[in-house]
């Protein structure tokens, strides 16, 4: 019984003996020498045979540093590749590490641990490889001192400055050329007829005749509730801003309506004003459909807006004033 047990030991010992040596791992270094703050390559390589289906192999986890005065700059993935054309049934896998040291002296690349077909019994180790980290070497002739050169004199050479006489002079001539064309246009345009400025049409004349427009075309009636009020409210939201230099097209109505507060405007004014933006808010936000009587009664408001707010008296002077002004032009 115990020479049965021993012999199944044995068969199972001489199967993984068999199996690991078809795996083969090992770790070269690009150069055993360097430099402090070089960097060299590290590569490690892996073999094995690809018949070998259910294989698997756990790579080393690769860290920062491998160890405390070896640093790892970069680490590039697993490549898969056939070394040997002849052979195909052998695989390699190879990554590379980028490492460099910072200090000096002999340092130990421990060898990397391999884990084959997840069983922690079955373990490969790379060799064991040695960097040699040397100081950069201080070169003592540079810190010789050296007596300080003499100045050097530059000959004289005329024909380097006659170059620059004539691009001053050229720049003078041209500077000289736009003052007397400039001088020149400027007293004919002084003897050319001004035109008088053309007086400015008041605001509530071009308010008043843009709703006489939305009166006449009734757009409502084919639908267009929306655009209906959103032209009488932009037509109102105009003549505020001509009327009382509030920013009227780009406020809410919340916003024209405290703004109105510190205007001479009468109680029944404001309140038709407030009918008609809330309602046209409703429409164009909250899509409201209201009813014919709705429709007129939101149009007749922003009549009687623009007419009870109007300035008649001051529309009046300044059509006077420019009157004026063209007859002295003409005389």
């Amino acid at each position: 019984m115990l020479k049965q047990k021993f012999y199944i030991f044995f068969l199972l010992l001489t199967a993984f003996c068999l199996r690991a040596q078809e795996v083969r791992v090992s770790a070269v270094l690009d150069s055993s020498k360097i430099r402090i703050g070089e960097q060299v390559k590290l590569d490690i390589y892996v073999q094995y045979n690809g018949n070998q289906k259910d294989l698997k192999i756990d790579w080393p986890k690769i860290a920062d540093t491998i160890t405390g005065k070896i640093d790892v700059i970069s680490v590039t993935g697993i490549d898969t590749t056939i070394p040997d054309k002849n052979n195909p049934s052998i695989i390699q896998q190879h990554q590379q590490l980028l490492i460099s040291a910072y200090d000096s002296g002999y340092f130990a690349v421990p060898g990397f641990k391999f884990v084959l077909d997840n069983d922690t019994n079955k373990t490969m180790y790379t060799e064991t490889l040695m960097l040699e980290v040397h100081t950069v070497p201080t070169d003592t002739s540079a810190q010789k001192i050296k007596d300080i050169k003499t100045v050097l004199n530059e000959p004289f050479n005329w024909k380097w400055y006659l170059a620059h006489i004539y691009w001053g002079i050229g720049a003078i001539l041209f500077i000289v050329a736009v003052i007397l064309i400039t001088i020149y246009f400027t007293r004919r345009n002084r003897q050319k007829f001004v035109e008088p400025p053309k007086p400015k049409i008041p605001a509530h004349i071009t308010a008043l005749a843009t709703l006489e427009k939305i009166k006449l075309e009734q757009i409502w009636k084919e639908g267009m509730v929306k655009e209906y009020y959103s032209s009488i409210s932009d037509a109102v939201r105009l003549y505020i801003e001509e009327r009382y230099n509030v920013f009227a097209l780009e406020s809410t109505t919340d916003e024209i309506m405290t703004a109105f507060r510190s205007q001479v405007v009468d109680t029944e004014s404001k309140n038709k004003l407030k009918q008609l933006l809330e309602l046209s808010d409703l429409v164009k936000f909250a899509k409201m459909t209201p009813i014919e009587v709705e429709n007129q009664f939101t149009l007749q408001n922003a009549f009687d807006f623009v007419n009870g707010t109007k300035r008649e008296e001051e529309i009046v002077i300044e059509q006077v004033q420019v009157t004026n002004d063209i007859n002295k032009t003409n005389a």
